[in-house]
């Protein structure tokens, strides 16, 4: 799938997914061999990582052990504290847990404490997928509200959504941050094509005033761990040119520009 282009991935998933299978497989005697006490899976999108119901699968096959199963289902910034702290606990180191969110915590309300003096919020379309287009949710509106923005189309705390491109117009987003599940920023702008190839995509607020940036979407926003704050502080270089400057340009985003 690596190799094929944004639209042909999901087709692909979508044909799995139809057909219900599951987009990967758990090698059980591998697991067996390696004896982990602790594994950790999700239940937020059983396309990004292995599905709960696989590990169990799996676990139900071993002969060696029976490990404990830490499954993860964030949708909130509130669910990813939760999730560290049940990493932490299970592998039996509860206090550093807590500093770590402690930690992270504090370093988002002292960006959130810094944006709130700017009067100006812009508004913002963030891209999960480009083709089909999907507008980015879960976690990611509350990171663009702590960067001093307004979240367009995404509903925090929902799973993704698809829309069309009439509909992004629709809304006239200030700026737009495109960030593919997965892709790091060279392999966003080869799929940019699907968007700057529609009659509506010039007409955009964010295209005319140049205010279009590509992320690496693999690396932070979609990661439901600690870099998430790394993922605010780029919203907010973003979001406010010259008043944040964290150095993630050129590492965690781009400015787009037409070819």
């Amino acid at each position: 799938m690596t190799k094929s282009s944004s639209a042909e991935i999901d087709d692909q998933v979508r044909t799995i997914v139809k057909d219900g299978l599951s987009v990967y497989k758990v090698d059980s005697i591998l697991l067996d061999e390696i004896s982990p006490s602790v594994i950790i899976t999700q239940t937020q999108c059983d396309v990004c990582a292995v599905s709960l119901s696989d590990v169990e699968k799996a676990v139900c096959e071993l002969v060696s052990l029976a490990p404990a199963i830490v499954s993860l289902a964030p949708m909130s910034l509130s669910d990813i504290w939760t999730d560290i702290q049940s990493i932490a606990d299970a592998l039996g180191d509860s206090d550093s847990g807590r500093e770590l969110v402690s930690s992270l915590q504090s370093r988002l309300e002292s960006l959130r404490t810094r944006t709130q003096e700017i009067p100006h919020r812009p508004t913002i379309a963030c891209i999960e997928w480009t083709d089909p287009l999907m507008i980015a949710a879960n976690w990611v509106p509350e990171l663009v509200d702590c960067a001093g923005g307004v979240s367009l189309l995404g509903k925090s705390g929902n799973h993704s959504e698809y829309l069309s491109l009439d509909e992004l117009a629709a809304s006239a987003p200030e700026v737009i941050a495109v960030m593919p599940c997965g892709f790091d920023i060279d392999r966003s702008l080869r799929e940019m094509k699907s968007l700057t190839s529609s009659p509506q995509w010039n007409n955009l607020p964010a295209v005319r005033n140049g205010r279009v940036y590509v992320t690496d979407g693999n690396q932070y926003f979609n990661r439901p761990g600690p870099r998430v704050v790394e993922s605010a502080e780029i919203f907010s270089e973003c979001l406010h040119p010259g008043c944040f400057d964290f150095g993630h340009r050129g590492t965690g985003w781009i400015p787009w520009r037409p070819d």
